[in-house]
């Protein structure tokens, strides 16, 4: 159990397993053979695969099961239902957002009592996430790791343990959906909010051009205007956006969604509008590394490394895809 990155502890339930194996992505599992009578269970999460443990009388009885889609943070729930979330909702989210780790131990009545609005209220919230209650939502919580908020000297280290968690992050997603999308538009757009994003769409261009699909960059707001009167649901655009809330690229979005058009975006991962109002997300997380001694008073290097194995292994995903499909096809 060396390798495992995060556990959870629930009361051993039914609705505590379906809970696991749904966020989890898990699409197979062992039965359980075992001791009955009280258990508790934990989760790891291991490289390739996920084990589920009870424990019984301190001995580990493990299920084991394949990854799915790998783990959603919370961050990407809230923009996957952000349109099913008013005002009051986006209160709490932001005080869970602003009190991370307080919040991995709040009671519904605590968190009720600093949003100032009722426990029903918190348990609607969650539930408009996917969730059967508050408790699933603290339980996701708990298993996120915390991202890392200094480093060691050692910065070449650092950097390289970023890079290791960065690649196996991005390699356990679900590419298929926006694989999909690019497979069977017709026109593929793609617009960039920033100088390294542009960098990330010329990437993106040439690695799918190995496959015959091309993409045009889109630059400016006279083109955009040009090429939206065009656009129909057969087309796809691409975002690329640090933040997800640059205007240019959110007004552009919000017209494309009034078209239906689908829309891919590739946003750091957080709360953005951007995300919201896409068809399917593709996240990063860039990091900050100190380089300079304190009394410098420098900015901080910032890594933009993960646009670019995001993309890569995107395209990978891809050709994995055309053969899956392919494959089905030909086993009809």
């Amino acid at each position: 159990m060396a390798l495992a990155i995060a556990r959870m502890n629930l009361p051993e339930t039914k609705s505590s397993r379906a809970f696991v194996f749904r966020y989890m992505g898990i699409t197979s599992c062992i039965q359980f053979c075992g001791e009955t009578g009280s258990r508790r269970l934990a989760v790891f999460i291991i490289h390739k695969a996920i084990v589920l443990v009870y424990t019984v009388g301190g001995q580990y009885l493990e299920y084991s099961g394949e990854k799915g889609n790998g783990i959603m943070r919370l961050e990407e729930i809230i923009n996957k239902y952000r349109q099913n979330l008013n005002d009051t909702d986006m209160v709490i989210w932001k005080y869970i957002l602003q009190h991370r780790a307080a919040a991995r131990h709040i009671s519904i009545h605590e968190l009720a009592r600093a949003c100032a609005v009722s426990s029903t209220t918190i348990v609607r919230f969650a539930q408009k996430l996917g969730f059967d209650g508050f408790g699933e939502l603290k339980a996701v919580l708990k298993m996120e790791t915390p991202a890392p908020t200094d480093y060691s000297k050692d910065v070449l280290n650092d950097l390289g343990t970023f890079y290791d968690t960065t690649w196996h992050k991005l390699v356990t997603r679900n590419y298929d959906e926006a694989s999909r999308l690019m497979h069977e538009s017709n026109r593929i757009f793609a617009f960039a909010s920033g100088f390294v994003q542009e960098n990330v769409v010329q990437e993106l261009k040439r690695l799918f051009f190995y496959d015959g699909v091309l993409i045009y960059n889109v630059q400016g707001r006279m083109e955009m205007e040009s090429i939206m009167r065009t656009l129909t649901p057969d087309d796809l655009f691409i975002f690329v956006s640090l933040s997800g809330e640059t205007s240019s690229a959110v007004e552009s979005a919000r017209e494309l969604r009034l078209r239906d058009v689908p829309i891919i975006s590739i946003t750091q991962l957080h709360d953005n509008t951007l995300a919201s109002l896409s068809t399917t997300n593709l996240y990063v997380s860039p990091a900050l590394f100190q380089l300079y001694s304190a009394d410098e008073e420098r900015t901080p290097y910032k890594s933009m490394m993960p646009y670019f194995m995001l993309i890569e292994l995107w395209y990978v995903k891809y050709r994995l895809y055309l053969q899956e499909q392919k494959d089905k096809a030909e086993n009809r």
